[in-house]
Parts: C-alpha cells; sequence; structure tokens
C-alpha cells in the first residue's frame, strides 16, 4: 500500500465511491477531494457535494464541475471526425469520457497541492486502465489508489455491511439486491451491463432504455434534419448554430423519439474477456452517418481509404486508454488535416431505428463533378477509350500468371 496525504477522488455521490471515499480515510488516515464531473448523465449533482461535507471534506475540496462543452467538443468530435467504430459497430461512449475525467483528476490534484488520485473502477473492467494510463501520462509520478484491487469488500453484503457501520445512506434498491443494471451515462451514449445482461441470449427488457424508444413505438412518419458541417464537425442542425453539447442533446432527443441508436453487443474487453453490453447513441449514430455522408463528396478517394484504413487502430487506442498516447496525437493531426474541407450540409431522414441519408451538399468544397459522373452525353468531358488502356495494365500480371499455368500443365 503506497502513502497518500492527500487524494482526488473520482467521486460521483452513489454507494460505492461513498464507501471509497470512507475507506480512503479510514485505510490510509489522508485528506480527500472530491471530483464529480458533469458529462450530461441527466442526474441532479449536487447531493453529491452534501454526501462530501457530510463526511468532513472541506468545502473547498469538493469539485463539481460542468464539462459538457469541452467534452464534446475537444473529446467526442475529434473522434467522430475519424468516422470511430470499435469492432464495428461500438461509438465508444464511455471509453471517451475517461481521459477527460483523467485530465480535470490531475487538474484538481495540482490545484490542490494532492499526491494521490483514485477511482471506483472495478480490477475486471477496462476503466481502470483508461483512468490509470491518463493519471500517469499527464502526471508521471502520481500515486494512483484502485479501491477494488486493494481492499476485500468484494462482496455485496461486505460492502453493504461497511457502509452500515460507516453511517453511508443505503438506497433500498441496493438494500433488495441492487439495480436490476450497472449504467454509466454521457451525453454521447448510456451503457447497461451486469445482471440480466449477463446471459448474451437474453433480451433486454424494453423497460431498460431510457432515451429511445423502440423501432416500433416510434412515429409513423419520419423527420428530416438539415445538418451542417464545419472542417469536420456539426455547428449547426436546421440552421441553427449552437454549442457542441448543445448540438448533441439535440440528436439525442430527436434521434431517441425515433427509435435510432439502440446496440446490443459482446465486446472484447482490454483484460482480456468478452463481455455484453447495451449502449444507446442516438445523437453519435446520426453524427456518425451524416459526416461519412459529407466526406463522401468532400474526399479524395485515397484520403478516404486512408481513413478507412487507419480507423480501426484508431478507435482500439480510444478503447484501450491511450487518448494521450504520441500515436493519438499523431494520427489526430493526420485526421484533423483531411477534414479541411469537409465542409457542407447532409440531410437525413428519421424513421423507425434508421438513419437515411437523403442529400448531401459542398458549395465550397465538393468533388463530385456531374459532368464526369453523368450516364448522358458528357460532351467529351471523360474519354471512355481511356479506360482500355487502364484495364489492360491492370490485367497484365493476371495473363501473365495465368500464361505461367497453362504452360506448367
Amino acid at each position: 500500500m503506497s502513502n497518500a496525504n492527500k487524494v482526488v477522488l473520482a467521486y460521483s455521490g452513489g454507494l460505492d465511491t461513498s464507501v471509497i471515499l470512507k475507506w480512503l480515510q479510514d485505510t490510509y488516515n489522508c485528506e480527500v477531494v472530491t471530483f464529480t464531473a458533469d458529462l450530461g448523465q441527466g442526474e441532479e449533482l449536487e447531493p453529491a457535494r452534501q454526501k462530501a461535507l457530510k463526511f468532513g471534506i472541506k468545502p473547498e475540496n469538493i469539485f463539481i464541475d460542468d464539462l459538457r462543452e469541452e467534452f464534446v467538443r475537444d473529446f467526442v468530435f475529434p473522434m467522430f471526425r475519424c468516422n470511430t467504430v470499435y469492432e464495428g459497430e461500438y461509438l465508444l461512449g464511455t471509453s471517451i469520457a475517461r481521459p477527460l475525467i483523467a485530465k480535470r483528476q490531475i487538474d484538481i490534484a495540482r490545484q490542490t497541492g494532492a499526491d494521490a488520485v483514485s477511482h471506483g473502477a472495478t480490477g475486471k473492467g477496462n476503466d481502470q486502465v483508461r483512468f490509470e494510463l491518463g493519471y500517469y501520462a499527464l502526471m508521471p509520478n502520481v500515486t494512483v489508489i484502485a479501491p477494488w484491487r486493494e481492499w476485500d469488500l468484494l462482496s455485496r453484503e461486505k460492502l453493504l455491511k461497511y457502509a452500515e457501520d460507516a453511517g453511508i445512506p443505503i438506497d433500498m434498491k441496493h438494500r433488495q439486491g441492487g439495480a436490476p443494471y450497472s449504467m454509466d451515462a454521457n451525453l454521447l451514449h448510456i451503457s447497461y451491463e451486469g445482471r440480466h445482461l449477463e446471459n448474451p441470449s437474453a433480451e433486454a427488457e424494453e423497460s431498460m432504455w431510457r432515451w429511445t424508444v423502440s423501432p416500433e413505438a416510434a412515429p409513423e412518419t419520419g423527420e428530416y434534419l438539415d445538418l451542417e458541417f464545419e472542417k469536420g464537425d456539426l455547428v449547426a442542425i436546421n440552421g441553427e448554430r449552437m454549442k457542441a453539447h448543445e448540438l448533441l442533446a439535440k440528436l439525442n432527443a430527436v434521434g431517441g423519439k425515433h427509435g435510432v441508436g439502440r446496440l446490443d453487443l459482446v465486446e472484447n474487453r482490454y483484460v482480456g474477456m468478452k463481455a455484453r453490453g447495451c449502449y444507446e447513441t442516438p445523437g453519435g449514430t446520426i453524427l456518425l452517418k451524416a459526416h461519412r455522408a459529407i466526406e463522401s463528396v468532400t474526399l479524395d478517394r485515397e484520403t478516404a481509404h486512408l481513413k478507412d484504413d487507419l480507423m480501426p487502430r484508431y478507435a482500439s487506442i480510444i478503447y484501450n486508454g491511450y487518448w494521450w498516447s504520441p500515436e493519438r496525437l499523431a494520427l489526430q493531426a493526420l485526421i484533423d488535416q483531411t477534414q479541411q474541407t469537409v465542409n457542407g450540409c447532409v440531410r437525413v431522414k428519421l424513421y423507425k431505428g434508421n438513419v437515411i441519408v437523403v442529400s448531401r451538399d459542398s458549395a465550397t468544397d465538393s468533388l463530385f463533378d456531374p459532368t464526369i459522373a453523368t450516364f448522358e452525353d458528357d460532351e467529351g468531358a471523360y474519354n471512355q477509350k481511356d479506360a482500355h488502356g487502364f484495364i489492360r495494365l491492370n490485367a497484365l500480371r493476371l495473363r501473365i500468371a495465368e500464361n505461367a499455368r497453362i504452360k506448367r500443365r
């Protein structure tokens, strides 16, 4: 066990992090600083302040920060410039939030003179890796305290007993066996894990979903959205410019109403196990589809293909917690360079769980030339006879190989 004089704890105010707060005081006899991040999870965060005060945390050591705009502007949007998807489906809603939380924890540690940081991630999940890689990247000599890897409170009964003995309020749901799912929410998504979902053959209950209706319950009439992009980032919806977090919140609301963005996934975790999770990402689903659509008319073919080649690597970097790594920063610089001409408007139709691109327009940067692409008379813009030599040259190695095979018979 490491020594620590002052610890910055990522603190939600829930049962687990409340137990951790008290455990840090009891075990390390240290001063605790609590940090609660508002990433758009839609919960009242002020009760976390009152709980921290109850356990003797000094008012100046309680941080409740609204990080919604920074989250979307500096983390979500840069990720979507690469059309990032992990294992073909997952839009990385949890993964992309962790580096921002780690960054702010380290900022607070420096501000308050703390020598340690702590989190509530378990030793089985990915989040312990994401948090701690962020800590060490930004403050190499910081002490990291991960209670779930140190204490013996590894059963719910022991955890509840410790909470009861410490005078920590226990909700009735915890006394009755806990919440039906482990949830993590922010402006990009809600994730659901555990309990009923640990059986991969069991269908998720309809009552579980918070943001989205089922496609069957979605309106019978679709809804159109005009999405405007500048340098690869969404800047306006239906002509209305808003802050980044407001744009994503609006897409979530409209997409959820039309049943967009549900996902049931068995993913390969960083620590080596397979785990099932269900996700709601309505805004991100719309944003990904629209961003690819505007790129389709503004990016050169080889540039677009290079981005597609790099995307799985970029996605793994984020999933595995390497947001602050040299390779992510290098890839980001390349990706951002490709986005200088990704400007224009995309119209999508939302209908019963589907995001349908119906038009894309870039007045200044479009590479689509209708005089060349037309099936009508192009008046000499494209010489079809040029294709003969191109095909013959590309077929040369195939013809040589086949002739050699015939000779060997």
